[in-house]
């Protein structure tokens, strides 16, 4: 369980698999352990001032923040319901942070910048409206890099460490499987030995007492992990999760581990 003590620039981080689409929204029962999950999470939680998602939805040259301060819906995805496009989570945006944020990572050598224009996509707006119905606490959402480096990913979320705000919440929102192919073309009822592998795997790297280097050591290589490309033939739902250790720099705990669209998938919080 996550700690709920509050202190002095407190910051919560969560790694977690976003579902398929807006398929939790219209009520799709092959995700309902990830909707309880979700709409149960809040509780262990301190209520955040702010939220950071870092989106696999969302890849830029250089890492990008979602400034405007009231930002519009970006339905990234196509060949669902008229409801798929009604969706509304109204969050305050949070340019105050966007920009701390891309001055942190400008001084660190990293290039950044803020988009004054672009929505939340579905890897906000899907947890966050079965998290945070209400649409109170103010969001941001921050882009993956081109070329999706796993070192560079670490290396960001290293430096986000040094955010100087409190109570912040960031949520690393990806897929820890995500074939797509294998979504549609397996049976829902069957164990997948290599998916079983690959997320014991990941359990182990996040969980384990490593020292903090042989971590990101087995991050930084997650392609020799078991049947790597099998659950991520491309691995922007993956990197969420390097951002998030990255910042941590310790040990997480599993917060979830069940079925979603019929395959395994965890959640990791520190």
């Amino acid at each position: 369980m996550i700690s709920n003590t509050m202190t002095k620039k407190h910051t919560n981080i969560i790694y977690f698999s976003h579902g398929g689409g807006p398929l939790p929204i219209l009520g799709d029962p092959s995700h309902q352990a990830m909707i309880d999950f979700m709409t149960h999470l809040p509780a262990l939680l301190p209520e955040p001032e702010a939220i950071l998602v870092i989106s696999a939805h969302w890849e830029q040259p250089q890492a990008t923040l979602l400034g405007s301060a009231k930002p519009p819906m970006f339905y990234d995805y196509y060949g669902f319901p008229p409801a798929a496009y009604e969706i509304n989570y109204p969050a305050p945006g949070h340019p105050e942070l966007a920009n701390q944020i891309v001055s942190l990572l400008q001084q660190a050598g990293m290039g950044s910048r803020v988009d004054p224009e672009r929505g939340f996509d579905h890897g906000l707006f899907i947890p966050l409206a079965l998290m945070y119905p209400h649409a109170e606490i103010p969001a941001i959402q921050l882009s993956l890099i081109d070329g999706l480096s796993p070192v560079r990913h670490i290396e960001l979320g290293k430096t986000l460490q040094q955010i100087g705000i409190d109570n912040l919440l960031v949520i690393g929102s990806g897929f820890s499987f995500h074939n797509m192919s294998a979504f549609f073309h397996h049976d829902p009822g069957m164990i997948s030995p290599r998916n079983e592998a690959f997320q014991d795997w990941l359990v182990e790297t996040i969980t384990a007492d490593l020292p903090s280097s042989e971590r990101e050591r087995r991050l930084s290589a997650w392609e020799s992990a078991p049947y790597a490309r099998y659950c991520h033939p491309r691995e922007e739902h993956l990197l969420p999760l390097h951002v998030c250790a990255g910042m941590a720099g310790g040990p997480g705990q599993v917060l979830f581990d069940d079925r979603i669209l019929g395959v395994r998938c965890v959640a990791f919080g520190w």
